[in-house]
């Protein structure tokens, strides 16, 4: 948890970005980013050094070469440790003219990491915000993974906060819901093909820690968790630095964090890859035939992402595979043939688990669109019984623009972590319903089978669901109680108006008698 004054000191740094000339939070996050990454190099640079002394040996692996750059700068002096002791105008010079173009040169590297900065640009405007930003990030204790965690996301919050590219941040809370439902296990290799900040990659990553802590003991389970396990695809350059960057700071060494249009190409090398698919994919309405893969199109003839994706999502998972993925409420009851072909899909062909459906407001002020999150698993073979639907009214925030929370902090989202997690109250619970989904969907096999459907949790059989057409809209099946009301006979109302307009009217003559 970060403290207040590091929050404090961030907000500084923020607006100085702002005033300094860079307005666009995506720019600033990008080039703190940079920075991070630097400073991680000189840690590793050290560890090396150290290494060596150790074994009184060779390093044998420098980050930083011997010698000196194409401009006589020796590279020792590139390095975090060195040029953060210099004078602001001298810092400035060294980061702009020597550490950057040096930055671009190590694309080379077998790391995620060195690969996405080939591209990178120094936008700083002035010494001074370059030292101030360098003073800040020396603060932070990198060596604590919570806390250039914690640093990192709450830095990433700023881009919603900033009201500009929210589109890329789905609420932290979601995400954790999505990842306990989903319940990622050590042997997993889990993918997001719509990844931005990464955040569903870095919540699993954070789940797998505090579930089965003792995976880091395992010499091969861990080198699944650094190497093998996370995969996120994505066509913006910066969101792959910034998702990166996410990743590693939450301490996963190496993921495959790589360029994808992932409508766009052909799937053969990735089918069947991964077991676990988490995604909030962007939604943008139609595309045209020709840009997209012809192996999507021959699950689902369509031009609508959002069917485009869920038949990406049964591509890419292998037999077993689960998937918990965010889709439009369209998706549930769209009357299209694509539609109506692909729920038909899921509940006839794989094992559709489960559906949430989302208050309209979670993603204010970016859109207030109705959304679900669809619960499934590709068995090839059928397998569904009962479709769980929960209809969640609250998730702790207000769902106007300004998504205020309505409760205190440790009442919020799942209450993290899971051995400190306290039943709500009847009246905290109408506020913040996700504690409520994940203990039922765990009951979801048992006792919710006996729920009525005026509960707001309940099961559907799936020749329920076949006979109302595969329409997967939690309002076909759930059932409203309407309280009985006892209402008078219309004659004894009459006879009562009557009496009522004969008072009045010998009220008027008594009225008009005293007035003569």
């Amino acid at each position: 948890m970060l403290t207040g004054d590091l929050k404090s000191k961030i907000d500084q740094i923020w607006n100085a970005f702002w005033s300094g000339g860079i307005a666009n939070p995506i720019e600033v996050i990008e080039q703190i980013t940079y920075l991070l990454f630097l400073r991680r190099l000189d840690d590793l640079h050290t560890l090396e050094e150290n290494k060596a002394t150790r074994l009184k040996k060779p390093m044998e692996r420098r980050i930083f070469p011997e010698g000196a750059d194409a401009r006589g700068r020796a590279f020792d002096t590139l390095r975090w440790s060195r040029f953060k002791n210099e004078a602001p105008s001298e810092m400035f010079v060294i980061v702009g003219e020597h550490v950057f173009p040096f930055l671009r040169t190590l694309g080379s590297d077998d790391s995620t990491y060195a690969h996405h900065m080939k591209d990178a640009r120094f936008t700083i405007p002035t010494p001074a915000l370059l030292a101030k930003v360098v003073d800040l990030l020396d603060a932070v204790p990198m060596d604590n993974r919570d806390t250039k965690g914690d640093l990192y996301e709450y830095m990433l919050g700023k881009i919603a906060s900033a009201g500009q590219n929210g589109q890329f941040r789905t609420p932290r809370h979601i995400i954790q819901l999505m990842v306990e439902m989903t319940a990622p296990t050590p042997q997993d290799t889990i993918c997001d093909p719509a990844s931005g900040t990464c955040g569903f990659l870095v919540a699993a990553g954070e789940y797998l820690r505090e579930a089965h802590p003792t995976l880091f003991h395992d010499t091969k389970l861990n080198q699944h968790f650094n190497h093998g396990m996370f995969h996120g695809y994505d066509f913006d350059n910066t969101m792959l630095r910034i998702g990166s960057m996410n990743m590693m700071l939450h301490g996963v060494d190496n993921p495959a964090i790589t360029y994808r249009d992932s409508l766009g190409q052909e799937h053969g090398a990735e089918e069947g890859r991964y077991s676990l698919v988490l995604a909030n994919p962007p939604f943008a309405g139609s595309l045209d035939y020709e840009n997209v893969a012809k192996d999507l199109l021959q699950t689902v003839k369509t031009k609508k992402t959002e069917l485009l994706f869920l038949a990406l999502f049964l591509r890419l998972l292998k037999p077993g595979g689960r998937a918990a993925v965010i889709v439009p409420d369209g998706v549930l009851f769209g009357s299209s043939t694509a539609h109506k072909a692909l729920r038909k899909m899921l509940v006839e062909d794989q094992k559709l688990d489960g559906i949430v459906s989302l208050p309209g407001g979670v993603f204010k002020p970016y859109a207030g669109v109705s959304t679900a999150i669809l619960f499934f698993t590709k068995t090839n073979s059928g397998g569904t019984d009962n479709v769980w639907f929960y209809d969640m009214q609250a998730d702790g925030y207000s769902l106007d623009d300004k998504r205020q929370p309505l409760l205190v902090e440790d009442k919020l989202g799942l209450q993290r972590p899971s051995a400190v997690r306290e039943q709500l109250s009847k009246e905290e619970h109408a506020k913040n319903n996700l504690p409520d989904v994940l203990a039922r969907w765990a009951q979801r096999e048992g006792t919710e089978r006996e729920r009525s459907r005026t509960e707001q949790s309940f099961c559907v059989p799936k020749a329920d669901i076949a006979a109302n057409g595969y329409d997967l809209s939690i309002n076909r099946y759930k059932e409203v109680v309407h309280a009985q009301v006892q209402h008078r006979a219309p004659g004894e109302i009459l006879a009562e108006l009557a009496k009522l307009e004969d008072e009045i009217a010998a009220g008027m003559k008594a009225l008009e008698g005293m007035l003569k």
